[in-house]
């Protein structure tokens, strides 16, 4: 009761209503920054990863001293390893692809239809067009942004150009070939969606030099964080000289930026709640020096140093509960619609917020983890506990005797 009338300021109190105030604003807006923060880099790593791994594959096997020529028998063989999903000969290489509205570099890659089909990032967001009779064909699959770049459509013809062409007597030409577009997808990360080019296995391997063999084999597990134990496991089943590496050696730069950038965010954006937290020091102290005639009075009529010091700690404590709570609900609502936010600002600013071409996502992603989220929770409650015992505790301390002496 004694700590409710004290968060309650009286007109000649007022400055300290202010300063408790800010506090209460400060946590709560440390708080839901920390965790908006950590949700959207959390679902930035997500995106990426579910959309590297899912075009890329867990492992790649590369062959040693001979060409991957016998591919089919080696994949069969890598299916039936224990957590293998599924394994992919690709034949891969290097071109420039040129449409009507310009020429871009692209990867192309040749695939079985079966296998492409086992993408869900490609066979289930196709845009327009088809993968039907995709091995049958000689044409093509491209991206939506590449697509646009190029000016092409479903049934338009693009142009290949490889510097890896036929040998002549005057030398290596290019090897320029037109293929139809017969679908476009949209993976939904734009670098993919500008770069890669799919084409039937055999038609790749005609046009690469590659006759009879592939460049590697994807290989998918089923649980991509297990790729280090399957390692073994994998070289045994291919039966034949071969290199194997995994995605986290292929992406060990990028990942680890984005977790150290992670880290580093977390720790200075705390700053804000401990910010938030040593106003509620100074809030308190004057609150204390304020109440110094009524501490001396409760302390006269019977009051225990440890009841003076609950009363201040409650008081204190109150703000940062209150704050920790207002700061995770805004910063959950913020989580939900994060990209609504994010095109609500785009429309009123009329700029474009996380730009595809900079973030490579399409989309602004925002993934909140249970375990974080109560870290950061727990973290503000603890700073704001922590906060107000020293004035507590100098109130518990203050001498009724000197308080009321010149009263």
């Amino acid at each position: 009761m004694i700590a409710g009338r004290y968060l309650r300021a009286r007109r000649r109190e007022t400055f300290i209503s202010v300063i408790a105030g800010f506090s209460f604003v400060g946590i709560m807006l440390g708080v839901a920054t920390l965790i908006i923060v950590m949700a959207v880099m959390n679902g930035f790593r997500g995106e990426l990863l579910s959309k590297i791994l899912g075009i890329n594959g867990h492992m790649l096997l590369q062959p040693i001293d001979s060409p991957l020529d016998d591919f089919d028998a080696v994949a069969a063989r890598l299916d039936n390893v224990d957590g293998v999903r599924f394994a992919m000969p690709f034949v891969e290489g290097q071109a420039l692809v040129s449409g009507p509205s310009g020429a871009f570099g692209g990867l192309v890659r040749g695939v079985r239809a079966s296998d492409l089909r086992q993408l869900p990032l490609v066979a289930e967001n196709v845009r327009a067009g088809t993968l039907d009779g995709f091995d049958e064909s000689t044409s093509i699959a491209i991206g939506t942004r590449m697509a646009q770049q190029l000016g092409v459509t479903v049934g338009d013809t693009v142009t290949l150009v490889s510097p890896k062409g036929n040998v002549t007597p005057l030398g290596v030409t290019p090897r320029v070939k037109g293929y139809p577009v017969t679908a476009i997808f949209e993976i939904g990360m734009s670098e993919y969606d500008s770069t890669f080019v799919f084409m039937p296995l055999e038609e790749g391997q005609r046009y690469f030099n590659q006759d009879g063999a592939a460049t590697g084999i994807e290989i998918f597990a089923t649980d991509p964080d297990a790729v280090g134990e399957m390692r073994i496991a994998v070289e045994g089943g291919a039966g034949r000289p071969a290199f194997v590496s995994d995605w986290r050696q292929r992406n060990v730069t990028f990942f680890s930026a984005l977790e150290v950038e992670r880290n580093v965010m977390f720790l200075i954006l705390t700053l804000i709640v401990l910010v938030a937290a040593l106003n509620i020091i100074s809030g308190m102290t004057m609150l204390v020096k304020d109440k110094g005639h009524d501490i001396a009075i409760l302390r006269t009529m019977g009051a225990t140093r440890g009841a003076i010091m609950r009363v201040f700690v409650i008081t204190g404590a109150s703000i940062g509960v209150v704050g920790t709570i207002a700061g995770f609900v805004l910063g959950f609502v913020v989580c939900q619609n994060v990209e609504t936010i994010r095109q609500f600002i785009s429309w009123l600013t009329r700029t474009e917020l996380f730009s595809p071409e900079l973030y490579f996502l399409s989309r602004l992603p925002a993934d909140m983890d249970t375990g974080e989220t109560i870290t950061v929770v727990l973290m503000a409650l603890v700073l704001s506990l922590l906060a107000t015992l020293y004035p507590a505790w100098r109130a518990a301390r203050l001498d009724p005797v000197e308080a009321l002496r010149y009263e």
